[in-house]
């Protein structure tokens, strides 16, 4: 073992632990000594020399990029104002402009903590439609979305309900509940499966 990204305790230099390897294109098992790898693993009870992955996936071919992401991640879910989970959408409501296609969608979101979360989605006619998260209680219109493979992202993408259920537009006229509708399918497109 090289080094530990993340634990709550100490492991010794050698660890051992069981993987599902796939067969290379040949049909044949890859080589693995000296391979360098980021596990992703818990502890085995009494066993302080053994982990267990934590799935099918728990052993990746470490590189550079996977690395940093692997630390940026583990860094902002440490931190004091990590974004929460979510857990569903409260609120949602659709401005029209003043002009046609012009308007703006708020979606206020539901979290594990109860903190703040929401999104915005502008349309301008002539302009490509722009959409931002915000963490708190202020709007920030100049935020933008988060930047793929983010703790953001992925608390975004993994979390957020496939569509805006009815209770959340109730108060809404029916063009401004679709226009909502629209906007927030907009945000899901954009952000892209949750892998």
């Amino acid at each position: 073992m090289l080094a530990l990204i993340r634990g709550t305790n100490a492991l010794p230099a050698r660890i051992s632990y069981v993987a599902e390897i796939p067969l290379n294109a040949r049909g044949k098992l890859p080589k693995l000594k000296k391979q360098r790898v980021v596990l992703f693993a818990g502890p085995v009870a009494a066993r302080a020399d053994q982990i267990q992955l934590t799935g099918l996936d728990g052993q990746l071919a470490w590189s550079a990029d996977l690395d940093a992401q692997v630390r940026g991640i583990t860094k902002d879910v440490l931190a004091a104002d990590a974004p929460p989970a979510i857990t569903g959408i409260g609120n949602t409501f659709h401005v029209p402009g003043s002009l046609p296609g012009e308007g703006e969608t708020q979606v206020f979101l539901q979290t594990s903590t109860g903190t703040p979360v929401s999104l915005q989605i502008l349309r301008r006619p002539g302009e490509q439609t722009r959409w931002s998260v915000s963490l708190g209680d202020i709007v920030d219109n100049g935020a933008g979305p988060p930047k793929p493979a983010t703790l953001l992202w992925y608390r975004l993408a993994c979390g957020l309900p496939r569509e805006i259920p009815a209770e959340s537009l109730s108060a809404e006229e029916p063009a401004n509940a679709a226009a909502a509708r629209a906007d927030y399918a907009l945000v899901l497109r954009e952000l892209g499966p949750c892998t």
